[in-house]
């Protein structure tokens, strides 16, 4: 049943059941995003048999936009718009709660496709299938593992992620994330999880300063950011993974 709820919770697949908490749900989390990882790596992989490498790497990013229903980048955008110098926090919190996407947001999905896009075009490591694995596999236990250590605000689904999400879960889902990063090597699979670690504590921080805590845009904000974390490291061609 947690499997089904992580499943219906993070894609738009049509599932029946899952009405588990989303924080039981959450110890599945790390296993969907592996999921659609090795679904985006095997259109990425049959599609640059047929068309350019450029074409390839958009079909994925494309996929895993739209499998998952824009959840992430809706979160991107949100705090794109609203987490801005100058506002006060009730404004950037009532902005958080507008549906509507202003032109900060709009740019900022726009730059987080194309920066997933260009990285996938430019992979410099052999392990495809498991780099994207891990590229959907590592964000999502990092937002477990932020939802889990973090003080929610508001009352969205952030906050009843938080309330439901118990150790042993946010565990189990760490534990699948590294695993994932360890996928890739031990040596970038270090260095991953090292990186998703002070990104979730740098952004925890800024969110705290700037909202006073974690809501489910900030969660779909930092999955964007170790996403394309994830995806641009190995494009680095110097680099031995």
């Amino acid at each position: 049943m947690g499997l089904l709820a992580a499943i219906r919770f993070l894609t738009i697949i049509p599932v029946r059941g899952g009405d588990a908490p989303p924080g039981k749900a959450a110890a599945f989390f790390p296993l969907v995003g592996a999921m659609l990882g090795a679904a985006g790596a095997g259109i990425y992989v049959l599609a640059s048999r047929a068309f350019p490498g450029s074409v390839a790497a958009l079909a994925t990013v494309a996929f895993w936009v739209v499998i998952s229903g824009v959840l992430h980048e809706d979160g991107l955008a949100d705090v794109a718009d609203a987490v801005r110098a100058g506002r006060s926090r009730d404004r950037m919190l009532a902005i958080l709660k507008d549906s509507r996407i202003g032109t900060y947001g709009a740019i900022a999905v726009l730059l987080s496709v194309l920066a997933r896009w260009q990285a996938l075009e430019f992979l410099a490591t052999p392990r495809v299938f498991e780099v994207l694995i891990a590229s959907q596999a590592v964000p999502r236990a990092a937002i477990v593992a932020m939802a889990w250590s973090s003080r929610p605000v508001g009352s969205g689904m952030g906050a009843a992620l938080a309330s439901t999400l118990g150790t042993p879960a946010a565990l189990v889902a760490i534990t699948q994330g590294a695993a994932a990063a360890l996928l890739c090597g031990w040596r970038p699979g270090l260095i991953l999880i090292a990186g998703s670690v002070l990104v979730v504590q740098a952004l925890r921080g800024w969110f705290y300063q700037r909202l006073g805590g974690v809501n489910g845009d900030c969660l779909g904000f930092t999955e964007q950011v170790l996403e394309i974390f994830v995806l641009v490291m190995f494009t680095c061609g110097s680099c031995r993974w």
